[in-house]
């Protein structure tokens, strides 16, 4: 029987996930990536050890999931969205791939705020450009890295610099095409935005597109050696992390809100005409004629994942030994702090956040007779609550009464039924463990016939989910709790523009 491999390259992680035709998950191998870290602000990732460690997750896939190469009978990527890797003439790395947290163009997105650049942005492309936008990466690139610069000749996204280890194809899909150079409504490459952005001479560096569920190339020889792959295999060209999320999810359709907890708060409303709204961004969805309105930050679960490696990394390491997890020890302290009153919020903006990268996360209202549990609910809290800053937006402009969740934190109920509460709205999470490889698999099968569309799910999807509803009484409490850090957020912007600029003074109270 065919199975399909798909690739989810995130942030942090580079999976390989094998499905049978069924949906059926048979086998998951994963790889860490380190991320560099150079100086504050920048955040990176060899590319060259992007590629090896995923070609090595593949090999054990195949081998845990004790599946011929002979058997695949396609392959798709999907990995993070927005940050940029680019490549020479020769198609070799122009320095580390830069990650979707990097912030180090804050100065370029404050220049376009305050020229209008950021609204004819919205107008023409959709969206305003953020700090982490290819636009905004390629403009710092162009004023402080002008000989790298200089020698751009492919600009690519991450899952597309896989297909091309893969296959040796340039190019990207429809959905990771639209993160800064389209036009809003042609869904098409567009010089004028190239000129906005002051990158015209880009316009021959720009990758060819394909839908996302296009058969591309094939595996070649050498990934062959480096994957045990079968050489010949086809490979379709995959698509963003955020539209496979909730493609894998069956949330990529009108009427839905589509929510992914994961590193970043991702929350989409699929669209049959363009929106603009500086709340969201207003991109490509998989169809031509159909608009994927994003409105998002690098504020959801990761602040949790922060917690634990800054605070509880011995205690991980012993529930590790004991066979055990950490959320486990941890989630009675939690449950517990959820039910009795605190006045603590927490606001999730370690990265970013939906105002900027000028806004820092801090907890206010901790006191001496706190614990761990109390600090921890607060945390999931906020969130929650950031997630719903994004949803309130969406449900605004394009409706939607049921949102479907997916990310590592919505397997744990009490997390699904804090979304219900907070959100004030049927939450349904899917049992679906790899959401963003099952929305690749699906357009690779689909690319060779093996689906009859990229949408033609064939898991029964209300059989594998379970659907949370709001609680009345705890929704009003989350209602007040949520005024309230909506209120603190929106007293802060001086506080946090007076924090980052002390971070550049040295010792003696200069600039650093």
């Amino acid at each position: 029987m065919g199975r399909i491999l798909a690739i989810d390259s995130g942030l942090t992680v580079t999976k390989a996930v094998i499905f049978d035709l069924s949906g059926r998950q048979l086998g998951v191998a994963r790889r860490n990536v380190p991320q560099l870290k150079p100086q504050p602000r920048k955040v990176e990732r060899d590319m060259d050890d992007l590629w090896r460690q995923t070609a090595s997750a593949i090999r054990d896939v195949l081998a845990a999931s004790q599946t011929d190469p002979a058997d695949i009978l396609s392959v798709a990527a999907t990995a993070h969205g927005d940050g940029v890797y680019v490549l020479d003439r020769e198609g070799a790395p122009l320095g580390a791939g830069i990650l979707s947290l990097d912030s180090r163009a804050i100065d370029i997105v404050a220049e376009w705020e305050a020229d209008g650049t950021s609204g004819k942005s919205l107008e023409l492309t959709g969206q305003a450009p953020h700090v982490s936008a290819p636009s905004a990466l390629l403009a710092w690139m162009a004023r402080e890295e002008p000989e790298r610069f200089a020698r751009i000749s492919h600009i690519l996204a991450c899952k597309d610099w896989l297909r091309f280890c893969l296959s040796g194809s340039i190019g990207t899909d429809r959905t990771e095409a639209s993160t800064s150079f389209t036009d809003v409504h042609s869904q098409r490459f567009s010089d004028a935005a190239l000129d906005l952005f002051g990158l015209s001479q880009l316009r021959p560096a720009l990758p060819e597109v394909a839908h996302p569920a296009e058969i591309i190339g094939v595996v070649t020889e050498a990934a062959a050696a480096a994957t045990g792959l079968k050489a010949g295999t086809p490979v379709a060209a995959g698509l963003h992390d955020v539209t496979a999320s909730v493609h894998g999810i069956g949330a990529h359709c009108t009427g839905v809100v589509g929510i992914v907890a994961g590193t970043y708060s991702i929350n989409e409303a699929v669209s049959t005409a363009p929106r603009t709204d500086p709340r969201w961004f207003c991109r490509n969805a998989v169809e031509p004629g159909l608009w994927n309105n994003m409105s998002i930050s690098p504020a959801s679960t990761t602040n949790y994942d922060w917690f634990l490696d800054t605070f509880c990394a011995a205690e991980r390491a012993q529930a590790a030994a004991d066979g055990t997890s950490i959320h486990a020890v941890l989630a009675p302290e939690i449950d517990a702090a959820l039910e009795r009153p605190s006045p603590i919020l927490f606001h999730p903006y370690l990265y970013g956040s939906p105002f900027g990268a000028v806004p820092s996360a801090g907890f206010l209202g901790l006191r001496g007779w706190h614990g761990r549990g109390d600090v921890l609910a607060a945390l999931l809290e906020g969130v929650a609550f950031n997630h719903r800053q994004h949803v309130d937006a969406l449900r605004e402009a394009f409706g939607g009464a049921e949102a479907r969740l997916t990310g590592g934190a919505s397997r744990n109920p009490t997390v699904a039924r804090l979304f219900a509460d907070i959100l004030g709205m049927d939450v349904t999470v899917s049992e679906t463990d790899e959401a963003a490889a099952w929305g690749a698999a699906l357009c690779a099968g689909a690319a060779v016939g093996a689906f009859a569309r990229f949408d033609a799910d064939p898991r029964d999807l209300d059989a594998m989910a379970t659907t949370y509803s709001p609680s009345p009484e705890r929704s009003a409490h989350y209602e007040a709790r949520y005024a309230a850090f909506r209120e603190v957020a929106d007293s802060l912007p001086a506080t946090w523009e007076r924090l980052n600029a002390l971070e550049r003074l040295d010792r003696g109270g200069h600039h650093a």
